[in-house]
């Protein structure tokens, strides 16, 4: 991965978590568009989070050119389950 694309998800995640992070590895996740919309791939990157108070990783992808990322804490259990709770309350990250 280019490390300068890495470092925007990194820095994504340093400003909306406050934590620091390492990429663990890539996952592809299978996804349903709401209303019947069709299926689509999303490369979700997988971190370990340093100094976070609660969660020990985080899942980010990049959606329209803005990185999304959501915290691995219940019911957030996996890359699928992340992009499935930021489909169904799509807002400001």
């Amino acid at each position: 991965m280019d490390e300068a694309l890495l470092g925007a998800f990194q820095d994504a995640i340093l400003a909306r978590f406050g934590a620091r992070s390492l990429l663990l590895r890539r996952e592809r996740v299978a996804v349903e568009r709401p209303g019947g919309g069709g299926a689509s791939k999303v490369e979700v990157l997988v971190f370990a989070l340093q100094g976070h108070p609660v969660a020990r990783r985080c899942y980010a992808w990049e959606l329209g050119g803005k990185v999304r990322a959501v915290l691995h804490e219940p019911p957030i259990d996996s890359p699928e389950a992340a992009v499935r709770a930021a489909i169904a309350e799509p807002g400001p990250d």
